[in-house]
């Protein structure tokens, strides 16, 4: 996809995107019909058996105004063990459902000679562009994002983006990415949000360091900065579940880069996985070697979360289209570029 605004000052991968980490792919279900706009996100961290291979994993609520499914365990044991999927707030029981579905069929030892599962679903509240009380959302709809998933994917209202207001204009899916060297090494990192945060009139929006707000402000009832975000971060940097905790506490300023702080009623909450130093659920030895990332070194890593976080909240605007939803019309910030740039 073009890259319409460049943001910080480190590289991009090539596709830009959250996919430019080897191995990650992405995946949308999207149902667009009368008053529902809804959908799931999936995000695989490779294309492997993700029970048997897990990846290293961190989890944050920096606002805790969510509902989102499975943290705790990844908070205990630092690793993620299912594809990541992103849906309405409503639609998690069903998504969950779906995905342990999933899980099931391609692990037949899950609950029988080994364990349960740990299903990964992360939320935010559609509620104004979607009718959810419909809970219009099923199981085979969670499976059917995972099996769409690839290295190249839509942005902006599509999959669990399809309902979402950002700034009090059309959000949803968006994502980036920054390449940069650490001893002569190359690493990415990237980024995928589903926005759903800002006040009603976008009259704190800044984009890229401009305050733009007040220019495109409009004229509807004024509500609170509140709503949600939900932040995946991917990197093939070799971390530990703490200094990935580290990084991901960043997508707070990437945040707050674009004009939010972080209301009362929204729900931040922030997810984050290496592709280095897999977690086998059935390991060889009683004793696992990891490499890890020199601490004194990892300031790169913070900038690279804070720009990617902030250009992928932007592109989740600039890749939406407008939308007349189920209570109201919501605008695209494409119909401000000439503002913006």
């Amino acid at each position: 996809m073009e890259r319409i605004i460049k943001i910080g000052k480190l590289e991009t991968g090539q596709k830009n995107t959250i996919c430019d980490v080897e191995g990650v792919l992405v995946g949308h279900y999207t149902v667009e019909k009368d008053d529902v706009h809804t959908g799931v996100t999936a995000i695989l961290p490779h294309n492997r058996n993700t029970f048997k291979e897990k990846v290293t994993a961190s989890c944050f609520a920096f606002n805790g105004f969510g509902k989102s499914m499975g943290f705790i365990q990844v908070d205990e044991l630092g690793t993620v063990e299912t594809p990541i999927l992103l849906t309405n707030t409503l639609a998690i029981g069903r998504i969950s459902d779906g995905l342990i579905d999933y899980m099931l069929t391609n692990n037949p030892d899950i609950g029988f000679s080994t364990g349960t599962v740990n299903p990964i679903v992360m939320e935010c509240n559609d509620g104004t562009i979607n009718n959810i009380r419909k809970k219009s959302l099923t199981a085979d709809d969670a499976i059917a994002a995972i099996l769409d998933a690839n290295t190249d994917f839509a942005q902006g209202g599509v999959g669990a983006g399809a309902g979402m207001i950002c700034h009090g204009l059309k959000g949803g899916i968006g994502s980036s990415s920054r390449v940069f060297e650490i001893g002569g090494t190359k690493y990415t990192l990237g980024v995928l949000v589903n926005s759903n945060f800002g006040s009603s009139r976008g009259r704190d929006l800044i984009v890229n360091g401009k305050h733009v707000g007040k220019q495109i402000c409009q004229e509807i009832l004024e509500e609170d900065d509140k709503g949600s975000i939900a932040v995946v971060i991917a990197t093939d940097v070799p971390l530990d579940s703490r200094q990935l905790k580290r990084i991901i506490k960043r997508s707070a300023i990437g945040i707050g880069r674009t004009g939010s702080f972080v209301g009362h009623g929204s729900g931040d909450v922030f997810l984050g996985f290496t592709t280095r130093n897999p977690v086998y659920h059935y390991p060889e030895k009683s004793t696992r070697q990891v490499e890890l990332l020199n601490e004194g070194e990892i300031n790169i890593c913070f900038r690279a979360a804070v720009e990617a976080v902030e250009e992928a909240i932007i592109n989740s605007m600039l890749y939406a289209d407008s939308v007349k939803g189920f209570k109201k019309e919501i605008r695209s910030l494409n119909e401000f570029i000439d503002i913006i740039k």
